[in-house]
């Protein structure tokens, strides 16, 4: 009796774990991977000074990048002929958006801003 490998979810068990994580990441069937889902990594650090993020940007020059900060969240934009993104990630603190340095060396961006401290202290008369 032949086995019919369609029904059988353990017949090529890394495809289907990769078929699941495109569904949940979004991406399209057809191999249009673009954006941070696929193959980007993007962390976020703060401490009582600063908040640094860093990015894994694969197929990407420094000359295609676009940074845009609004204090609470980076947009990180690029396009290369292989990929594109386009991404906004919360900031795990309030920063000073103009203070904000970047560098990128072999497909890695690293960002740190001063953290805002926009509280006031309030005297009691």
């Amino acid at each position: 009796m032949d086995r019919d490998d369609r029904d059988d979810p353990f017949g090529d068990f890394f495809e289907e774990i990769e078929r699941m994580m495109n569904e949940m990441a979004g991406s399209q069937r057809d191999g249009g991977d673009a954006g941070f889902g696929s193959e980007t990594h993007v962390d976020a650090y703060a401490t009582e000074e600063s908040v640094r993020l860093v990015a894994d940007l694969p197929a990407v020059s420094k000359e295609q990048l676009s940074l845009q900060c609004d204090g609470e969240a980076l947009t990180i934009s690029a396009a290369s002929d292989r990929r594109e993104y386009d991404e906004t990630v919360e900031l795990p603190a309030t920063v000073d958006e103009r203070s904000g340095e970047a560098t990128f060396n072999n497909g890695v961006l690293e960002v740190e801003f001063d953290r805002d401290d926009d509280s006031a202290s309030i005297d009691v008369v």
